[in-house]
C-alpha cells in the first residue's frame, strides 16, 4: 500500500494479502466434510446421546438450572446476543463502512455477498431438515424456528469470520492475518457453545451450523473473490466517468 499522500488522500490500495485461495478451499473442504459427518449422525440418530448428555452436563437439581452464579447467566445471554440478527448485522454494517471509508470496495463487496450467501444456505438447510428444538431442559432465552443447524452458530461463524479475512487482507504480516481469522475462530466458537448452555440447541445443532457458516466463509473467500473484484472495479470505472477530468480533490475515492 502506497503511503498517505500530502494532500490528506487515504493510501491507495493498489493489492492485498488475503489468504490463498487453496488454503481456503482446503479449510472449507475441512468444515464442511465435518458439517456432513454431523448431518449424518442426525439423520440416523447417532447423535441422541451426546446430544442429551450435551444439555444435561452443566444442568443441575430438579428444576434443571445451570450450575454456576446468577451473572455467568447474564454474560452467557450477553455473549449469545453477538450472534443474534441485530447487534450481528449492526457490527456488519460498521465494519461495511469502515471498509467503503477505506476505499476497500472489493473487500466491502465479497464481505456483503458472503454474508448475503450464507443466510441463504442455513435458511435452506433449516427448512429441508425441520428439527424442532430441543425440549428435554428449560430454554434460558427466546428461540423460534427450526433447529438444526444453529443460525446464531452458522452466521456469526459467517459473519465475524468473513470480516476477520477482510481485514486480514490489508496487512502483509502473516501474524497479524492468523491472529484476526483466530480471534474471529474463538469469538464465533463462544457463541455457538452459549446455544447449547442456555437449552435452545442440541450439541450438534452448533456443531453442524459452526462447521457449516465457518466452511461458506472460506468458500466464499476462495470463489467470490474475482466476482466481487469485477463488481468493484466496475463500480471505480462508473466513478471516474462522473469525476471532472483534473479533480484532485482529498475527499476523491481511490481505488
Amino acid at each position: 500500500m502506497s503511503e498517505r499522500t500530502s494532500q490528506g488522500r487515504l493510501p491507495q490500495r493498489t493489492y492485498s494479502w488475503r489468504i490463498a485461495p487453496r488454503h481456503a478451499l482446503a479449510a472449507s473442504a475441512l468444515c464442511w466434510a465435518g458439517f456432513a459427518f454431523v448431518a449424518w449422525a442426525v439423520a440416523t440418530g447417532r447423535s441422541g446421546p451426546i446430544d442429551d448428555a450435551g444439555l444435561l452436563f452443566w444442568r443441575r437439581g430438579a428444576e434443571l438450572v445451570p450450575a454456576g452464579p446468577t451473572w455467568l447467566l447474564e454474560a452467557v445471554r450477553d455473549l449469545t446476543s453477538l450472534g443474534g440478527v441485530l447487534l450481528r448485522n449492526l457490527v456488519l454494517v460498521g465494519v461495511l463502512a469502515a471498509l467503503l471509508f477505506l476505499r476497500l470496495r472489493r473487500e466491502a463487496v465479497l464481505l456483503a455477498g458472503t454474508v448475503a450467501g450464507g443466510w441463504i444456505v442455513n435458511s435452506l438447510v433449516k427448512a429441508a431438515v425441520g428439527r424442532p428444538r430441543p425440549l428435554i431442559v428449560p430454554h434460558l432465552t427466546e428461540a423460534g424456528g427450526q433447529s438444526f443447524p444453529s443460525g446464531h452458530s452458522f452466521n456469526s461463524a459467517v459473519v465475524y469470520i468473513a470480516i476477520a479475512l477482510a481485514f486480514a487482507a490489508m496487512s502483509p504480516r502473516r501474524s497479524v492475518r492468523w491472529t484476526l481469522i483466530v480471534t474471529a475462530v474463538i469469538l464465533s466458537l463462544a457463541i455457538a457453545f452459549t446455544r447449547v448452555w442456555l437449552g435452545v440447541h442440541f450439541p450438534s445443532d452448533v456443531a453442524a451450523g459452526w462447521l457449516g457458516g465457518a466452511g461458506w466463509a472460506f468458500l466464499a473467500s476462495a470463489l467470490l473473490h474475482r466476482p466481487a473484484k469485477a463488481v468493484a472495479e466496475k463500480a471505480e470505472t462508473t466513478l471516474d466517468a462522473l469525476t471532472p477530468a483534473g479533480d484532485t480533490s482529498p475527499n476523491r475515492p481511490s481505488a
